[in-house]
């Protein structure tokens, strides 16, 4: 399937301005969690902040960020699995979202309920945007080539 010339172009604004949202709310998650670490006067306000935004809204960027990267994936030369910067870019993607969900949703609750950011809570911003920088990286250099796909010969020998 090839995407029209306005759809792909829709497709890759979509996909790069949900990547910028991602990032930039990652980074203001930091923010707000090394001041809420390091500034007890500001540590209820920060603790709010991250409640409003930090799991849901980030989920949401995120997962506009895959479908929108899986769209242009099945409709353009690249594919979801043809060139490894694709493929390594899809599976950050997921790895992100998954751990928004199950390592980020408790950090932030349990922030909430206890008033506290626990030392845990510095590691998703970090991790998040050095992922995320990484596949702008990606993006822009496309390294590594293509994904050989396995020969019938190569199936039968294994």
């Amino acid at each position: 399937m090839k995407l029209a010339k306005g759809t792909r172009r829709g497709l890759l604004v979509t996909h790069i301005v949900a990547a910028g949202t991602w990032i930039g709310m990652d980074v203001v998650m930091g923010v707000l969690v090394f001041t809420a670490l390091s500034d007890r006067d500001l540590l209820a306000a920060n603790i709010n902040a991250l409640a409003q935004f930090a799991v849901w809204p980030l989920l949401t960027a995120g997962l506009v960020c895959l479908v929108s990267g899986v769209l242009l994936g099945l409709g353009t030369r690249y594919g979801l699995v043809r060139y490894w910067w694709v493929a390594v870019k899809l599976a950050l993607n997921v790895v992100l979202c998954t751990l928004v969900l199950f390592s980020l949703r408790p950090g932030v609750e349990e922030a909430v309920a206890t008033g506290q950011p626990g030392d845990s809570m510095a590691f998703p911003p970090i991790v998040s945007t050095t992922a995320l920088l990484f596949a702008t990286f990606l993006s822009v250099y496309k390294p590594w080539g293509r994904v050989r796909k396995r020969t019938y010969a190569a199936v039968v020998e294994s």
